[in-house]
């Protein structure tokens, strides 16, 4: 590492942050963080115990009365100069990110300037926190209905989005008036530590945003999401994970918000502009080296075109540059472990044993480093685990179809419904994709959707709620409805 990255790293907290200190965990350990580019350890970062967990809880609990009843506009304001501090402060936050997680640089900066719009979005929404007060049918008495804080909350956030995931949690809580504890993800735990730096200078007071990093996210979990002081649970991760944690939360029917997996469909008709679908499908499939819950899972290509947009996708995927995300030109950096790689080449594996053609790539390359090829293989059979199982990896995979009716059976064959992209130039079809394909987001013609104005969820077993938007406040708001009769 060179001075700028050393400088960086030491910079970063890397105690757990309670009740507005930084702290030692109460038994001294600690676990290390790792450059997946080298495989080097680049930080020693507290391990928080249970009872740490409830002491940033308890921290929390203290002060919610006090921030519910913080004006909304002094809550506005903080979140105001945190968007400030980190556009300030852009440049080390980037870096950070792809030391700890592998993203191309340029990726990392993209990353920090969405995950900062919701910090100002909501920093705007905070003001705008409306009821309404009207007669009742009856004309007996007046109907208030106001907006009330939902409490404290608990969030647990995934590793390959370590800034915006946090501020998407964060920026509507503190808007609402709701207190935090955030359990940062064990392998990119510094890019929130750092953020929290920020939102200090910003103003936040003590015990409003508290931060417990472990190696266990269970055992930091269970106790706090069991105690009956907490409102509110919000998790981004896997399915599978995420049903436990609903189990969980239902003992103590807690509001939760559960941002799961994804197998997103990729369709492209035969009337599709294939420079606009090729390069959708690059931005939609390789966008943080497909380590994405938005990552287009499945191409579904109409069989009169499949073999132009492979052709096309191909020549774009052989020319990307695989390395550390910090050297420049890089396009694919490091998948997050071994465990990872091993994924993605058993997935490959298992589609050309099925008679899918690989086109490029589907090689893991020689270390240090967990690196594997972009790649792209077409003509995926029926059955193939790759069409079933969500690939998190750079791995581009095409299926053909030859009807309408055919795209969307084969879309919806999914117990996932993130997000869908589908390329037509027929505007009468891409409302009918609208209707017909069961995702709680859509790309027509778009390969990126993400945006802090919009919500952002799924349905079916992708999870609940919505992040982003005027609905992600709400998320963190209870309705109070109250009865003033005439006489």
């Amino acid at each position: 590492m060179d001075d700028r990255e050393n400088a960086l790293l030491e910079a970063v907290q890397t105690r757990l942050f309670i009740g507005g200190e930084w702290v030692d965990a109460s038994a001294g350990k600690t676990f290390e963080v790792r450059d997946p580019a080298t495989n080097a350890v680049i930080a020693e970062v507290a391990d928080a115990t249970a009872e740490d967990g409830i002491r940033a809880l308890d921290a929390a609990v203290a002060v919610q009365d006090e921030w519910a009843a913080t004006p909304p506009r002094e809550r506005s304001d903080i979140l105001r100069r945190a968007f400030e501090l980190v556009r300030e402060r852009a440049d080390d936050l980037a870096l950070l990110m792809t030391l700890e997680m592998g993203k191309p640089l340029a990726e990392a900066r993209g990353e920090v300037t969405y995950g900062n719009e919701f910090n100002r979005w909501f920093s705007e929404e905070a003001v705008r926190i409306a009821g309404r007060y009207g007669s009742n049918p009856e004309g007996t008495g007046r109907m208030i209905v106001s907006q009330r804080p939902v409490g404290p909350s608990f969030f647990i956030t995934p590793w390959n989005f370590p800034f915006a995931m946090a501020t998407r949690k964060i920026a509507p809580a503190l808007a609402a008036g709701c207190t935090v504890v955030i359990k940062p993800p064990q392998l990119t735990p510094l890019t929130t530590l750092f953020f929290v730096q920020l939102l200090v200078e910003a103003g936040l007071p003590a015990g409003v945003v508290n931060v417990v990093t472990s190696a266990s996210s269970s055992r930091v979990a269970a106790p706090i999401i069991a105690d009956p002081r907490l409102r509110k649970l919000s998790f981004t991760g896997s399915t599978e994970v995420g049903r436990k944690l609903i189990a969980q939360a239902a003992e103590g029917v807690l509001r939760v918000s559960m941002e799961l997996g994804g197998n997103a469909p990729f369709v492209v008709f035969e009337d599709a502009d294939l420079d606009k679908a090729v390069t959708g499908a690059l931005q939609a499939k390789f966008r943080n080296i497909g380590q994405a819950c938005t990552a287009a899972n499945r191409f579904i290509v109409h069989e009169s075109v499949a073999e132009e947009f492979a052709s096309r996708i191909t020549d774009r995927v052989r020319k990307m540059k695989v390395g550390r995300g910090t050297e420049e030109g890089v396009e694919i950096g490091p998948l997050i472990d071994q465990d990872a790689v091993d994924k993605a080449d058993d997935l490959v594996a298992d589609a050309t044993g099925r008679g899918a053609e690989l086109l490029t790539g589907g090689e893991r390359l020689d270390g240090p480093g967990t690196f594997y090829q972009p790649t792209v293989v077409t003509g995926v059979r029926a059955g193939s685990a790759i069409l079933r199982e969500e690939i998190f990896g750079p791995v581009l995979a095409i299926a053909t179809f030859q009807t309408e009716d055919e795209a969307v059976r084969m879309a919806n064959d999914t117990e996932y419904g993130l997000v869908s992209y589908v390329y037509t130039e027929d505007l009468q079809r891409g409302h009918r994709m609208i209707d017909r394909l069961e995702t709680g987001m859509m790309g027509l013609n778009a390969g990126v959707v993400s945006n802090a104005a919009a919500p952002f969820g799924g349905v079916k077993q992708s999870g609940v709620g919505r992040e982003g938007g005027t609905e992600g406040i709400h998320e963190y708001l209870s309705t109070k409805y109250t009865l003033l009769p005439n006489s």
